[in-house]
């Protein structure tokens, strides 16, 4: 009756928290299992800026408006390549022409021009440049920009970091529940990581930019979280 007991406590106990026990279940005779899902958390400022930027032009025929992209799209390479990017930093992430239509009641669709495309995702692994560098090239004729995505280029030391204090929260929310069921924790039986987060995807930084625009373009870096959740099992006496 009074492992049964225990064992209630175990269970109705309030979670809080970053970490909080899952299940409590008794399988040996003489200890208590109890499992404990537990996030560990470490910040770093991010060192990478992956921008992507490219050229949409226009034109009254489909070889017209990719000429003219192809136009613009090489000066705005060629600007990237002044600015010291390397090319293992450019890859092309988009290519596409499209008709345009204008819709009318009772007519068909009717084809008005073409729309090419064209974009590269762009590498920076100096971020205060990284503005200067964008403006160049819409001076250059790109008119296209997204992001950016800030992120860790090395997130291996601030991973083991976060794993490091996911552990910690785990043995501490352990602890406070067998203090609160009468047991201490013996051991941990096993530990499993569940998802991690190197900090390579953060909220979208919004950041205005306007052609030729006399104030330069800036990006601050901040900080962005890097994230380990874990799973572990004590055994409780």
């Amino acid at each position: 009756m009074r492992s049964i007991l225990m064992i209630m406590a175990l269970a109705t106990v309030p979670l809080a928290g970053p970490a909080a026990a899952q299940a409590v279940s008794p399988i040996l005779p003489d200890g208590t299992l109890l499992d404990v899902t537990a996030e560990g958390q470490t910040t770093r400022v991010p060192d990478i800026a992956t921008i992507r930027s490219g050229v949409v032009s226009q034109g009254s025929t489909a070889a017209a408006a990719l000429a003219d992209n192809a136009a613009r799209m090489a000066r705005v390479l060629a600007a990237v390549k002044r600015a010291g990017v390397q090319p293992r930093d450019v890859q092309t992430s988009n290519v596409s022409l499209s008709p345009q239509y204008r819709y009318a009641d009772g007519k068909p669709p009717e084809i008005t021009g073409y729309q090419a495309n064209n974009s590269v995702a762009i590498r920076f692994r100096d971020i205060a440049r990284s503005g200067a560098i964008l403006d160049a090239l819409v001076a250059e004729g790109a008119n296209q920009i997204d992001g950016p995505n800030l992120s860790i280029d090395q997130p291996d030391a601030a991973l083991d970091e976060a794993r490091t204090d996911a552990v910690k929260r785990a043995r501490a929310r352990a602890e406070l529940y067998a203090r609160a069921a009468g047991l201490t924790v013996t051991r941990i039986v096993s530990i499993a990581e569940n998802g991690q987060n190197d900090g390579g995807s953060p909220p979208p930084r919004v950041f205005a930019m306007a052609a030729r625009a006399p104030a330069p373009t800036q990006i601050a870096a901040g900080e962005t979280d890097v994230t380990v959740t874990i799973s572990v099992r004590f055994l409780l006496k």
